[in-house]
């Protein structure tokens, strides 16, 4: 009679039952591991696949363990960690290994919103069980990670163009094209363990609260130089975030696709929140369909886990052109506009530049239902710039006359006062007051609750 300790995952939960860990399934001789084990201090549902062993290839059996896996974090409610090195499915299984893989994908959806669900590709990621990897709420991959659904042979016999593995489906491909990467690492599971503090066990709990020595009064006077004076003239916005954040310290998701968007993990007095900032460095802050993809997906990631949503402005609006529109500017530019809407944590807006055009609407104003809107002292809510309103409304006024009118239409409808006196800015506060400011707002809108109409899901844009 074979025991456990014969098989190879036998050995693995063997270790892992010495370190802590408790083994799920572990007398089933498969490609995959399922443990309940500690992580940074978190208790976590971990699924691993055994590269070593037929590749990674997913049995019947490997896919009923990772819907195992699954299962046992929604009924525990703690996040669930997949660490995948799989070939795709195991063509010697026949059908049963398609039927296991689609139960996983079903048990890992079912997750979704539920509990935290946090992807660590380490190798090769192939066919149909590379979908689960657009399940996952994040996706960390090492350099040795590739992920793609059709193969070098599919490809090259559909489009007759031959492709070097990582250039298909790489960690930098994905990282810079596709989206589906949110991290580039090679420390998985330190990265996971930092990915997951940021995150409460499941959505009925609070966010974890870490110690901090840095006062949430801090004056942060850096942030008055951080906007330059030329309304054209680009910064980085990543330092305003980290000058109001916790002792400096911000991790960004998805850096390198649509830069023009900001999102990253800071803390602000121990507590978790989420921001959404324009950067101006990048396309002048405009949107387009990734940013508006990539912003939406991650205010819904914050929504469904209690976080509360920081939203930095500084845009012109959306990036123009022909081919977005035909691309469907308007259906993705609407998943953002969705995903504010939608959204039950408390918000809080700060105007440091511009907000103009639709984007005044979409990057979370009060109009769309903004728990608190800031504006900082330069701040320019407004249709459009001067020029281009001059332009249309006094067509036939000679250069003395534009200028003259450019100045008048700057000073009313460019400055943050008007705004404010109609109850679009809730309060315009100095730069160096920021920390403290959001310190307290977060404190007073803490206890914000929704009454969330019963409804079987939205249909919302995709």
């Amino acid at each position: 009679m074979r025991t456990a300790m014969t098989t190879g995952w036998g050995q693995v939960t063997a270790l892992a039952a010495a370190r802590g860990g408790v083994p799920l399934r572990g007398s089933v001789d498969g490609t995959v591991g399922v443990e309940l084990r500690e992580l940074d201090g978190r208790r976590v549902v971990v699924a691993r696949t055994a590269s070593d062993r037929r590749r990674g290839a997913l049995a019947g059996k490997d896919g009923e363990s990772l819907a195992a896996a699954a299962r046992a974090a929604c009924a525990l409610r703690l996040p669930l960690l997949l660490e995948l090195a799989t070939s795709g499915a195991d063509v010697s299984d026949g059908v049963d290994a398609r039927h296991g893989w689609g139960r996983a994908a079903a048990a890992v959806a079912a997750c979704s919103g539920i509990v935290p669900v946090v992807v660590v590709v380490v190798g090769p990621a192939i066919s149909g069980p590379a979908l689960l990897l657009g399940l996952a709420d994040l996706v960390a991959m090492t350099g040795e990670a590739v992920a793609f659904v059709s193969g070098p042979s599919m490809v090259q016999a559909f489009t007759g163009v031959r492709l070097r593995p990582e250039a298909r489906g790489g960690a930098g491909m994905h990282a810079l094209t596709s989206g589906l990467c949110a991290v580039e690492t090679e420390d998985p599971l330190d990265v996971a363990g930092e990915l997951l503090s940021y995150l409460p066990d499941h959505a009925d709990a609070e966010t974890p609260l870490l110690p901090t020595s840095d006062p949430l009064q801090r004056s942060v006077p850096e942030l008055r130089e951080v906007v330059p004076v030329r309304d054209n003239a680009a910064y980085d916005v990543r330092d305003g975030i980290t000058a109001v954040a916790d002792d400096g310290v911000s991790r960004e998701l998805w850096g390198r696709w649509a830069p023009q968007l900001v999102t990253s993990f800071v803390r602000l007095g121990g507590r978790a929140v989420g921001v959404v900032a324009n950067q101006p460095r990048s396309l002048a802050g405009t949107l387009d369909i990734a940013a508006s993809q990539k912003g939406a997906r991650f205010v819904r990631l914050c929504d469904a886990f209690n976080l509360p949503i920081l939203t930095l402005v500084d845009t012109p609006g959306f990036l123009p052109g022909k081919d977005l529109e035909w691309r469907g500017m308007i259906r993705h530019g609407a998943q953002l506009v969705f995903a504010y809407a939608e959204a039950t944590v408390p918000r809080i807006a700060i105007t440091l530049r511009k907000s103009m055009g639709g984007a005044y609407i979409v990057m979370d104003s009060k109009g769309i239902g903004s728990t608190l809107c800031i504006g900082w002292p330069g701040s320019q809510p407004a249709v459009m710039g001067a020029r281009g309103a001059v332009q249309i409304l006094h067509r036939s006024a000679d250069d003395e006359e534009r200028s003259r009118r450019e100045e008048q239409y700057a000073a009313r409808f460019l400055a943050p006062w008007e705004a404010a006196e109609r109850g679009y800015f809730d309060m315009i506060i100095d730069p160096a007051d920021t920390r403290r400011e959001l310190a307290r707002a977060l404190a007073n809108v803490a206890s914000r609750r929704e009454r969330l109409v019963g409804r079987k899901h939205d249909a919302g844009p995709m």
